[in-house]
């Protein structure tokens, strides 16, 4: 019997008191965190559905991201994280959309670590993105450093799927904090 994440039933909770959808982009977690939220009982009332965009390409076929943006920022960047959000947003017909974009591993892709990953967040009011290791808890991060950079980022920690499970809990956590906000 799978169990329910904490997180996400709290997700659904707060978005079943406000009558609000949402909807789910991502890239690295493959559809886990929309597979997480619909482990909640009640979450058909609440999740639109949701795009798989693991394919850089895809990002833009299917999420509608600008080709500018992915030339500019590439794949793994806040920018890419807030348009795929708002093109799930759009597509799905939600009032929340929630993307994931990022490196999971085992090996650094285009100069971005592994670990690094982007939560981005659209909603009525706004459109946002947050460094997932942000919105974890302190022993799921851990910071690296990066060639040329100034001082150590923080990425999410851990082998691949300990990555992915982090950033669905990060993607979750980022979300309800939003839904919360926006009363």
């Amino acid at each position: 019997m799978e169990s329910i994440n904490p997180t996400a039933a709290e997700l659904v909770a707060a978005l079943v008191q406000r009558n609000q959808t949402i909807s789910f982009c991502e890239s690295l977690s493959a559809g886990l965190a929309a597979a997480t939220l619909a482990t909640v009982p009640g979450a058909s009332a609440v999740l639109r559905g949701g795009l798989v965009v693991y394919a850089t390409d895809l990002k833009g076929t299917l999420a509608g991201v600008g080709e500018d943006v992915l030339a500019a920022h590439g794949p793994v960047s806040p920018a890419t994280a807030r348009e795929m959000a708002r093109g799930a947003r759009r597509v799905c017909g939600s009032d929340w959309a929630v993307a994931l974009t990022g490196v999971a591993g085992p090996e650094t892709q285009d100069g971005h670590p592994v670990g690094e990953v982007w939560v981005g967040l659209a909603g009525p009011r706004y459109t946002a993105s947050f460094a997932a290791a942000e919105l974890v808890p302190a022993e799921a991060g851990r910071y690296t450093l990066l060639e040329g950079a100034p001082e150590p980022v923080r990425v999410l920690a851990g082998g691949r799927e300990e990555i992915r499970r982090a950033a669905v809990e990060a993607a979750l956590v980022g979300a309800i904090r939003g839904v919360r906000e926006q009363n």
